[in-house]
């Protein structure tokens, strides 16, 4: 018969990857608790970070079709389910985190159906995050309309001085 406890982390853990976009593994060997709370308060509202046992995690991954985490799931394992687009802020929080508390290390991921090594989810640390991007985009397609407007305005004003050129010289004539 099985643990009640495990079985019942067990539910938690499948609640929690069938609502994760992303997953983040860590190791946390040698942090503290306040370390590790201060973490969770860092990764804000759309990341979880959940520490569990790694049998329990390849179950629950192994459920909700995430593949290629069974490397990574050696000895204490914290996993961080991120919501939505907050992956790219959740990386850059872990790095900074990471580059802080040599103890922390990331270990890889889960993330658009592919599995992510430690030098993966570095990679997504140093994207630009959804609110940046969208920025860019608004600065590029402004800057393109006023081009355009800029491009539509120039014959009317050409056609508007020649006018006035030739009324000078009508009138220079007169």
């Amino acid at each position: 018969m099985a643990n009640p406890k495990n079985v019942a982390e067990l539910e938690a853990l499948d609640e929690k990857f069938a609502g994760a976009d992303s997953v983040f593994l860590t190791e946390y060997r040698g942090l503290t608790v306040t370390q590790m709370q201060d973490l969770r308060g860092q990764l804000g509202f759309d990341v979880e970070l959940h520490v569990a046992k790694n049998t329990l995690v390849k179950i629950a991954a192994a459920k909700h079709g995430v593949e290629g985490l069974d490397d990574l799931l050696v000895g204490p394992t914290a996993v961080a389910f991120i919501k939505g687009d907050a992956a790219v802020d959740a990386a850059k929080v872990m790095k900074k985190f990471a580059s802080d508390n040599d103890k922390f290390i990331v270990k890889g991921g889960f993330m658009d159906g592919k599995a992510l090594n430690a030098d993966d989810v570095k990679a997504v640390a140093d994207m630009d995050n959804r609110e940046t991007t969208l920025a860019k985009i608004a600065g590029a397609m402004k800057g393109n309309l006023a081009n355009a407007a800029g491009l539509f305005q120039a014959p009317a004003s050409k056609a508007a001085r020649l006018v006035a050129a030739l009324q000078d010289k009508q009138n220079e004539a007169a």
